[in-house]
């Protein structure tokens, strides 16, 4: 078995004395949505959460980390950032913004801290998987933990369902 390296993300937890788990697995360059992620390594989608990077009109930028089954609400996350609007940023803007690429973009250790809101469903779980700052690497990790060290706000963040 290779040894997993440690990201930047890891490392800042470490540092921070947070538990977590590293989760490595294969990584389909095709697929890098969350509901083949959590197929891949065997969990509910529901516990697998996205790092979402939006730009609001009034704060600049900001973090949502929702469910991978979900979609961000853009009218409720602009209110409850203090923006009047906010947008998704392009997907080229997603590094230089961050020092993430898409697909491995992590809540912990951005290159500046930004204000950042996890969907209120994170506490539904005893642990949460995030992205851990690479493809192919997640962090199991309990939802207090990762919401106390990027010092993040719990809110709800989603689109409803359709319903039928």
């Amino acid at each position: 078995m290779k040894k997993i390296q440690k990201t930047n993300a890891a490392r800042l937890l470490d540092k921070a004395k947070i538990d977590y788990e590293l989760i490595a697995y294969e990584v389909d360059e095709n697929d890098l949505g969350a509901e083949h992620l959590a197929q891949t390594i065997g969990q509910n989608v529901a516990q697998v959460f996205k790092t979402l990077v939006l730009h609001g009109d009034k704060t600049g930028h900001l973090v949502c980390v929702i469910p991978g089954a979900m979609e961000v609400d853009l009218k409720k996350a602009a209110k409850v950032s203090g923006n009047k609007k906010v947008e998704m940023i392009h997907m080229k803007d997603l590094l230089p913004t961050t020092g993430y690429i898409r697909g491995g973009c992590s809540p912990v250790g951005m290159k500046k801290p930004f204000p950042t809101y996890f969907h209120q469903t994170c506490n539904n779980f005893e642990h949460i998987y995030v992205s851990a700052g690479m493809r192919g690497l997640q962090f199991k990790i309990k939802p207090a933990d990762l919401v106390g060290v990027v010092h993040g706000q719990v809110c709800d963040l989603t689109v409803e369902p359709e319903q039928e």
